[in-house]
């Protein structure tokens, strides 16, 4: 699709709701009655929306971010002014055309589009000065590994059965102390080998493989200096460093293939995975909200965006980071090249051997029937050589339903993320309708 002249399905304008309470608000306004002056023009629409006061909330969205501003008090992203107008749009509510938009939304257009262009410069930062910041992060970090190894040592010196006896409160204090050495990637391992003693029968087995794997990740970044530049990139990550942006950007047509959120007490993390139709690649966004805040990135489910994105760097590395625009196109739509359940199981050995600490990766299945097992449901090939469990979460989800009820017992293809758990399928095509990507989560 092009900037509004081929406007997002209902479907699509849906799937951006930051929740299922903003999907039906949203919704309620995808109607004519409380608008006035919308339009649309040069990738973006906007209106006036009637709402409890004397005065209509302002809406307008980039659709080439996309991004939404709107004078409303909600806290979520987009509204659900914002999802009622891009539904307006999509219902031909509003005229195709190329109008000029009024004065407060051409400057908030022209505020957010001319942001990276009209930047001022500061002063240059002083490389000495960053330089001692980044040693004496790497000093506390290092403490804190070397802290934590004698933390492991005491645990397994004392049996696995301990563990289970001394509480959550010793492992909360451990990551404390990781916080404190400015290594949230070690906090966020220790927290979850505190949460294994009361996970359910087998925690020991469970508690000592993710022991040796944070001990791993201890003993490689005390010997960072001497691996490999890519994994030693993938250590300082995993860590709790911030890689960077810094791989060649890549230009291509991405189909967006799906987007899902989650969340603890202290953040959000939206999840955007992207297929280049034209390089093949796989490419994972990540945007981030403070705790009960939607993050502002949201992509349409199914859209087919031209973009540049910037990988980080890393052994194995699929996240990147999206340029200013992204420009919906119309064009062929096909689902990524995938294969069988084995070639999906050998694309995540070689990527574990990348990055030991990987919990899932992406992957696309072609061919397989959803069917139910003695454990649960799974993915079979058609063939049924192989077959792939699904994740407990994916198996409570509705997305289940629906990519069983797209199956009907024939062969479909499904994208998703495989792990040590299983597969989470997020989407799928069926062979009548390839052009039409199926949301399951």
């Amino acid at each position: 699709m092009n900037a509004m002249g081929e406007h997002w399905t209902v479907e699509q304008v849906l799937a951006l709701a930051p929740d299922e309470a903003s999907r039906g608000a949203g919704a309620e306004l995808g109607a004519a009655g409380p608008w006035s002056e919308t339009g649309c023009g040069d990738g973006a629409v906007w209106g006036l929306c009637k709402g409890s006061g004397s005065v209509p909330y302002r809406t307008v969205v980039d659709t080439t971010g996309p991004a939404y501003s709107c004078d409303c008090p909600s806290r979520k992203s987009p509204c659900k002014h914002a999802l009622g107008l891009l539904l307006l749009r999509a219902a031909d509510g509003i005229a195709a055309g190329d109008s000029p938009a009024p004065g407060w939304a051409a400057r908030w257009l022209t505020a957010r589009r001319g942001r990276a262009g009209d930047a001022v410069p500061g002063a240059a930062a002083d490389p000495a000065a960053a330089r001692r910041r980044t040693e004496r992060r790497a000093a506390r970090i290092t403490a804190g590994a070397q802290e934590l190894e004698e933390r492991l040592a005491d645990l397994l010196r004392g049996g696995l059965a301990a563990a289970g006896q001394t509480g959550y409160g010793l492992w909360e204090e451990t990551a404390a102390r990781m916080v404190d050495a400015q290594a949230p990637g070690l906090a966020g391992r220790v927290r979850e080998l505190g949460a294994i003693p009361g996970s359910g029968p087998g925690w020991p087995v469970r508690l000592l493989e993710e022991c040796a794997l944070t001990r791993l990740l201890d003993r490689a970044w005390l010997a960072a200096d001497r691996l490999p530049a890519p994994f030693a990139a993938t250590v300082r990550t995993r860590v709790g460093l911030t890689s960077p942006a810094d791989g060649v950007p890549v230009r291509d047509h991405w189909l967006v293939l799906a987007q899902y959120d989650a969340s603890d007490a202290r953040l959000t993390t939206r999840r955007i995975w992207l297929h280049g139709t034209t390089t093949g690649r796989t490419a994972l966004l990540l945007s981030f909200g403070a705790a009960g805040r939607a993050p502002r990135l949201a992509l349409p489910v199914g859209a087919l965006l031209d973009g540049e994105l910037t990988p980080h760097t890393g052994s194995g590395q699929v996240r990147a980071e999206p340029g200013e625009r992204f420009v919906p196109v119309a064009g062929p739509v096909a689902p990524p090249a995938g294969g069988p359940v084995g070639a999906a199981l050998d694309a995540y050995g070689r990527a574990l051997a990348e990055d030991p600490w990987l919990d899932s990766w992406p992957v696309t299945l072609t061919g397989v029937v959803p069917a139910p097992a003695d454990y649960g449901w799974q993915l079979a090939d058609a063939d049924g050589r192989e077959a792939l469990p699904l994740t407990p979460a994916a198996q409570s989800r509705p997305g289940l339903w629906r990519l069983v009820a797209l199956s009907g017992g024939a062969p479909v293809t499904v994208f998703g993320e495989v792990g040590h758990r299983g597969f989470t399928p997020l989407a799928a095509w069926s062979p009548e309708t390839p052009g039409e990507t199926v949301p399951l989560i």
